[in-house]
Order: C-alpha cells, then structure tokens, then sequence
C-alpha cells in the first residue's frame, strides 16, 4: 500500500494506477493486483464486475474505477 510520503500517493493524489489482477478473495468482490513495479494491493472490483484474472485496471485509492485498455499500434505510412 502506497503512503503519502512517497514520490506519488494514489489515495490522495488525483491518478490511477494501472494493475493487473492476479487473484480474487473467496467471494470475488476484492482482488490482488500488481502493478508494473510489483507492488501489490487489494483492491475493491464492485464498480467493474464481473472481472477476469489477468485482466488490467486502472485503480484509485483501493478501488478498481476503469478497465485499461491497451493501445493499439499505429500503422506506419510509406
């Protein structure tokens, strides 16, 4: 869990973390997630179920808010 006294705070700054979930608690409505770093935190999906393992959200002060959607690449032009 990240503490305001770090380079960035997703409980009181205004950003959401992107996380991949890689495990749900027995009833489903929370879920490991690890973020790019490998930090890991349990995180609230109510707002988003139902969701998959290793699906990517993005994460607000414990609470999964959005699904990330992956970019998908430009084509070049010749």
């Amino acid at each position: 869990m990240s503490s305001c006294g770090e380079a960035h705070c997703i409980t009181c700054g205004d950003i959401a973390v992107e996380m991949t979930v890689v495990e749900f608690d027995p009833d489903g409505a929370l879920a490991l997630c690890v973020d790019d770093e490998g930090g890991r935190q349990t995180v609230d999906l109510a707002l988003l179920a139902p969701v998959s393992l290793a699906e990517r959200v993005l994460v607000h002060a414990g609470t999964a808010i959005a699904r990330a959607i992956l970019a998908q690449p430009t084509p070049s032009r010749r």
